[in-house]
């Protein structure tokens, strides 16, 4: 298992609700949350080797952005 790390611009529950299905249908990935507290609106997924662009495909045919953290 890895965690991916990404910056996004989900600021509120409502944004979260409009990834959570594509989300949670991804097989390869097994947990996720976002952290609204953080500054950079962090998104963390727990996967089976995922691509990081694939995770941004997702959020970004959601309406937002995401970016990989090193």
């Amino acid at each position: 298992m890895e965690i991916l790390v990404f910056k996004t611009n989900l600021s509120n529950n409502r944004h979260i609700q409009k990834v959570t299905m594509p989300l949670n249908q991804h097989p390869l990935i097994k947990e996720w949350n976002v952290d609204l507290h953080d500054s950079d609106k962090i998104l963390r997924i727990v996967t089976e080797s995922i691509p990081a662009g694939e995770i941004e495909k997702i959020v970004l045919n959601a309406g937002y952005v995401c970016k990989e953290l090193d």
